[in-house]
């Protein structure tokens, strides 16, 4: 491979990587508080009764 085009290619990849890495951040640390929960659990039904266990 040619150098100056292995020297594009690694700072063109480290550049979209730079720019990828706090935009995934974000998302996914962000995505938790606006829906109110973790992505995994499920919904809560807040018109549901309150029941005891006992």
């Amino acid at each position: 491979m040619h150098t100056d085009l292995r020297d594009f290619l690694s700072r063109f990849i480290g550049t979209v990587a730079m720019t990828l890495v706090p935009v995934v951040l974000i998302a996914f640390m962000s995505m938790p508080l606006n829906l109110g929960r973790h992505p995994g659990e499920a919904a809560v039904d807040t018109g549901a009764p309150i029941a005891h266990m006992t």
